[in-house]
């Protein structure tokens, strides 16, 4: 009988995980095809394989250039958020202060703002720092650089990140920061030793959050980045027009094919941790 009540939920998992590895799947035999092949049936499949499509694409149009730009605006993003969220949420969660409260709202609010409604006004401000540097920086130093797109990546998700990390830090019984504190650990090497490797699971939410955000990002980057200098989501735009015009849609594909493997190894690599976290749900004390 239980197995019954269970049918629905496998037949909706089922749907849902037919709904994205068919797209996917398509995508990937549609970006081994040659020109030629697209003008029938858009389910058959690729007559051989037609890597070209993977050189042109990565080669030609460029795609690798956007590729590294992506890689490194999402690293340094990534450092930058976790360098800050991880020390924050700590003292919020740990330590009694003046104003405590004051921040822990401030970040709340955070969570409210959607950064694509405030992105003009950043890249406003970051123009007149331009101007402002002009003797300095002649060439501009805040507008088209990925490290100052990285930063306000980091800026925008630090108020999720925090609240996360605070929620699963408080979960943490408090005696084993006491028993590490009587062995002699300093109040960082707690931090680092004993409470960050107990809070992975939150960590890797908030690594596979935070990816996800920053690699898929197409407004800010297509605002901060104004240059040649184009993140790969920006980059699949331009070659999208490219390609329609000239009908090879193979390239198209394999661009799209690029940007969609990265997020597919980066959740192999920590979906483990991922599921331990949620089925956790925290540590209990």
């Amino acid at each position: 009988m239980t197995t019954i009540k269970k049918v629905p939920a496998y037949v909706l998992v089922t749907a849902i995980a037919l709904a994205i590895a068919v797209p996917v799947g398509w995508v990937l035999l549609a970006s081994l095809k040659r020109k030629g092949e697209f003008y029938g049936s858009p389910w058959t499949l690729p007559e051989g394989l037609h890597l070209r499509n993977y050189v042109d694409a990565f080669v030609t149009a460029s795609m690798g250039r956007y590729f590294f730009t992506s890689v490194l605006v999402t690293l340094l993003g990534l450092v930058f958020v976790v360098a800050v969220s991880v020390p924050a949420a700590y003292v919020i969660a740990r330590y009694e202060f003046r104003g405590r409260g004051l921040v822990e709202t401030a970040m709340l609010a955070g969570l409210f703002v959607n950064v694509n409604y405030i992105v003009v006004p950043i890249f406003l401000m970051l123009v007149g720092w331009d101007r402002a540097l002009v003797d300095v920086f002649p060439d501009g130093f805040f507008i088209d650089n990925p490290g100052v797109l990285s930063l306000v990546y980091a800026a925008t998700s630090i108020p999720f990140s925090i609240y996360l990390l605070t929620a699963y830090f408080r979960s943490i019984p408090v005696s084993y920061e006491e028993a590490a504190a009587l062995d002699g650990a300093s109040r960082f090497q707690v931090m680092t030793r004993v409470m960050l490797p107990m809070a992975r699971p939150a960590l890797t939410t908030v690594l596979l959050f935070n990816f996800l955000a920053y690699w898929n990002d197409f407004i800010i980057a297509l605002t901060l980045l104004p240059g040649d200098g184009k993140t790969l989501q920006v980059g699949l735009l331009n070659l999208m027009t490219a390609q329609k015009a000239a009908a090879d849609y193979g390239r198209l594909y394999a661009g799209m094919v690029i940007v969609i493997v990265p997020v597919l190894i980066f959740y192999a690599l920590i979906q483990r941790r991922l599921i331990e976290g949620m089925a956790s749900g925290g540590v209990k004390g």
